[in-house]
């Protein structure tokens, strides 16, 4: 196995890996409805991304290009590749445009949570949009895992 490989098996790990455990630990937060629960949690969720997540992605895009241009993917035409870098674009977009400010906004919501010792609507309309998007930039990497493996087209 080229390190090249290695570095992009690990990058895949630290992305995708991440991605699941932070919904994980938000959502277990989450239903404890204890403020200071879930203001660590999503404190956590984001500092984890800076982390875990864009380490991983660096590692992916960089290693991932390489092992492309040595095996002389074509970038002419649809294949397995250029549909697995549009849902990564796709997924970009929503993690950069809608999750992180979801998550910055659940960070100030469930701090005025503590205060005032209830989960306030903002916070919960604020985690439920996070849920919604979430899902669908984590499945999105799923596809992209599969198209990885299987290199169907």
């Amino acid at each position: 196995m080229s390190l090249w490989l290695t570095l992009h098996l690990i990058g895949v790990v630290l992305f995708v890996g991440n991605i699941i455990t932070a919904a994980f630990w938000k959502i277990r937060a989450d239903l404890t409805k204890n403020p200071v629960e879930i203001h660590s949690a999503v404190k956590n969720v984001l500092l984890a991304d800076y982390v875990f997540t864009i380490p991983g992605l660096a590692l992916i895009i960089v290693s991932g290009s390489i092992l492309a241009a040595h095996a002389g993917m074509p970038m002419s035409g649809f294949n397995w590749l250029k549909l697995s870098l549009i849902i990564l674009a796709v997924t970009g977009i929503i993690w950069a445009i809608i999750l992180i400010p979801l998550q910055l906004k659940m960070i100030r919501y469930s701090a005025e949570c503590i205060e005032s010792g209830n989960i306030s609507k903002a916070y919960q309309d604020a985690s439920r949009s996070w849920a919604v998007f979430g899902i669908a930039a984590t499945l999105l990497p799923l596809v992209i895992l599969y198209l990885m493996v299987t290199k169907g087209f």
